[in-house]
């Protein structure tokens, strides 16, 4: 679905704001525009706020379908919302290079977990 919209735009920004804050850094902004596209009093990002909050992200030319679209496969739990974690997943699959990324992120965390136990 890296097709949707604009969805070209976050395999082009994602993987550059990754390389430029880290993982660490790219999660915070992650968060950051999940703060900015979720319902205040929901504590989740709605069809509703997604209409209403998208132009703040550059979103503003995504078609209804779209909208819809990105909501229907970020909902893992099928709730009709996007919680943190599941906008997260989703803004990764729509990068793939940064889906390869992360692979190498989590396979350096674990040895270094596991060095850390070793010591």
């Amino acid at each position: 679905m890296a097709g949707i919209g604009k969805g070209a735009v976050f395999e082009d920004m994602l993987p550059m704001m990754a390389d430029k804050l880290g993982g660490d850094g790219l999660i915070r902004e992650l968060c950051n525009g999940f703060q900015l596209l979720m319902d205040k009093d929901k504590g989740v990002i709605t069809l509703e706020s997604l209409r209403r909050n998208s132009a703040l992200l550059g979103l503003q030319d995504l078609k209804e379908e779209e909208l819809v679209s990105m909501v229907k496969e970020g909902d893992s739990d099928g709730d009709g919302a996007l919680n943190q974690m599941e906008f997260c997943v989703l803004m990764f699959r729509l990068s793939p290079e940064l889906m390869e990324e992360s692979q190498f992120w989590l396979e350096e965390a674990m040895e270094e977990e596991l060095n850390y136990r070793m010591c």
